[in-house]
């Protein structure tokens, strides 16, 4: 959930109470920062960007704060973050758009694709991939993205001396990338938290579920239920899914980010674990909580 500070004339956007960089500009320096259609071939970025500039790819980018931030305190470099989920490029795609950040342009297209089929060798600066989904099953880790073919397409990619970012959390797939990377990349791995890192930051049915997940010594965490304030939005609901939660039930419906029946309606019937969801149980109740909260970090 995202609220507003105003201190003095800025206005700061929170997340969760942790500020997303820069600050929402007058509406009259807006700009617009959507790519709705990857172009056929290979992208031409001078042409989309109207310059000749080094460019960073930011791939599965989520609410787009790396990207932001990037944009932000680089402005001699362009920006193209993807992600396959349009709900939160739509959400990325504003944040930059109020930030007037003509150096950015958000896409939704997987990184694998992006690279295979749009861009041009040796062109890129830098490549980053945060918290790529692990796919926890056996038969659906083939879907990973950190692959040998998906690093031999990063390394095309890459001018010399560029740089490729990938970070993880999940133990058993950051054992895999250690094993894999160094066949494509010199590797330096960075020992300490990240400045950048999520962990802070991450949503609280997430948190919640990797509690349980420790406490019973498995992720799946079936027979279990969750009880949450506010609806949850597609990332976790899809964290919910993976841990095979029995039943979902929440407060107060969220017209902005709720996955289940507001912004969305998530196909809870198409996917392969049938969680049963409950909405609207002390909405109102709920709904309080949550604007004292916000409230008192105002």
């Amino acid at each position: 959930m995202s609220a507003l500070d105003q201190p003095g004339s800025r206005r700061i956007e929170k997340e969760f109470g942790v500020p997303i960089p820069g600050e929402i500009l007058d509406p009259a320096q807006w700009v617009k920062t959507a790519l709705k259609k990857v172009p056929e071939g290979i992208i031409d970025f001078p042409a989309l960007f109207g310059r000749q500039a080094r460019l960073i790819l930011d791939l599965g980018c989520g609410n787009g704060r790396f990207s932001i931030a990037s944009a932000l305190r680089r402005p001699d470099h362009d920006h193209l973050a993807v992600d396959v989920l349009p709900m939160v490029i739509r959400y990325a795609t504003r944040r930059g758009n109020q930030r007037g950040l003509s150096n950015i342009r958000f896409a939704v297209i997987g990184g694998r694709e992006l690279l295979a089929e749009h861009i041009a060798p040796r062109s890129i600066a830098e490549i980053h991939c945060y918290h790529p989904q692990p796919y926890y099953e056996p038969a659906q880790v083939h879907r990973r993205l950190i692959t040998p073919e998906f690093l031999a397409l990063a390394h095309r990619a890459l001018e010399a001396g560029g740089l490729f970012v990938v970070q993880t959390d999940n133990p058993g797939y950051g054992k895999y990338i250690r094993a894999v990377v160094p066949a494509f990349f010199v590797v330096e791995e960075h020992p300490d938290r990240w400045p950048d890192a999520p962990r802070g930051r991450t949503r609280r049915e997430i948190v919640a579920l990797r509690k349980a997940a420790r406490k019973i010594g498995n992720y799946r965490l079936t027979g279990c239920d969750l009880y949450v304030t506010v609806e949850p939005c597609a990332l976790c609901l899809g964290a919910a899914l993976n841990s095979r939660i029995r039943t979902l039930i929440y407060g107060a419906d969220d017209p902005k980010a709720g996955a289940v029946r507001s912004l969305l309606t998530f196909p809870i019937e198409k996917t392969n674990h049938r969680m049963a969801l409950t909405g609207g149980v002390l909405a109102a109740e709920s709904a309080a909580l949550l604007k004292a909260f916000f409230r008192s970090r105002r």
